[in-house]
């Protein structure tokens, strides 16, 4: 039997139905590899893929079957898209909405399955690997490090889209603690002015372009030096500012170490 003559519902842990919930699925960071499994065995019964284009890489749409139709949403207002699920949908088909990185982190997810609701179309989420964790994964650190940091912010700093009042990258950095910021390379100068006040000029910081995939380039530099770095590599959309304290760690001079292998520390597993 192949995968598209399952129905896909029980690998979800739904029951049996006669029309497929719409299926929201975290492509991951871009590297096709670092889809989930439950995110490709998605992709593998799809009917129809919708996916954006503008971020997902065409390579994840290998994980669909020879033939499956697929909707590149990168121009289509938020009508058009939840039409083209819609009428799959009421047709019987199985629907992947392929979303970059995971869908609940400036996925945009929500206002579609709003919409959906109010069509009386289910719809569930797989999901994804966001690009903060390919960026950590880059430059091999760790955000969360025993009495370094313990706390990692996720954040963006306003653009056209506005962000919330209190919730402005001078409030945020005020913490000094692990940063990955989304969305900001527009206005990278803004951002490095607002993090060095915070952190200091010297603060090392990092920028990684394209994370996990293909022309990957990882910057590391000093927060007075990154609107210089940036723009030497014409660094425009496409990439996290990385920063905090936990850069500043030599990795062969760690003074700080868990507790959950230190030897004299008990807890359930060892006395």
């Amino acid at each position: 039997m192949s995968v598209n003559d399952q129905d896909p519902n029980s690998a979800f842990g739904l029951p049996p139905s006669e029309f497929y919930p719409v299926l929201f699925v975290g492509a991951g960071p871009g590297d096709p590899e670092l889809i989930t499994v439950k995110g490709r065995n998605a992709l593998a019964a799809a009917d129809l893929v919708v996916y954006a284009g503008s971020l997902v890489p065409e390579e994840l749409l290998a994980w669909a079957q020879p033939g499956t139709p697929t909707v590149n949403s990168a121009s289509m207002p938020l009508e058009e898209i939840v039409s083209a699920m819609a009428q799959a949908h009421r047709s019987g088909k199985r629907v992947v909405r392929l979303h970059t990185g995971d869908p609940s982190l400036y996925g945009a997810v929500f206002e579609q399955i709003a919409e959906l609701s109010k069509l009386g179309i289910p719809s569930r989420i797989i999901p994804g690997v966001t690009a903060a964790f390919a960026a950590a994964a880059a430059l091999g650190i760790e955000y969360t490090l025993p009495e370094v940091a313990q706390t990692l912010i996720l954040t963006r700093v306003a653009g056209r889209t506005p962000v919330p009042a209190d919730e402005t990258l001078a409030g945020l950095a005020a913490h000094r603690t692990s940063m990955a910021i989304y969305l900001s390379m527009g206005q990278i100068e803004e951002a490095a002015a607002t993090l060095a006040e915070a952190y200091g000029a010297q603060a090392p910081c990092a920028v990684v372009y394209r994370a996990s995939q293909a022309g990957e380039k990882v910057i590391r530099t000093r927060l007075k030096e990154l609107v210089e770095a940036v723009r030497a590599e014409h660094i425009t959309r496409q990439a996290l500012i990385i920063v905090g304290r936990v850069l500043e760690i030599d990795p062969h001079n760690l003074k700080v170490k868990s507790k959950l292998y230190d030897p004299d520390f008990e807890h359930g597993f060892r006395k």
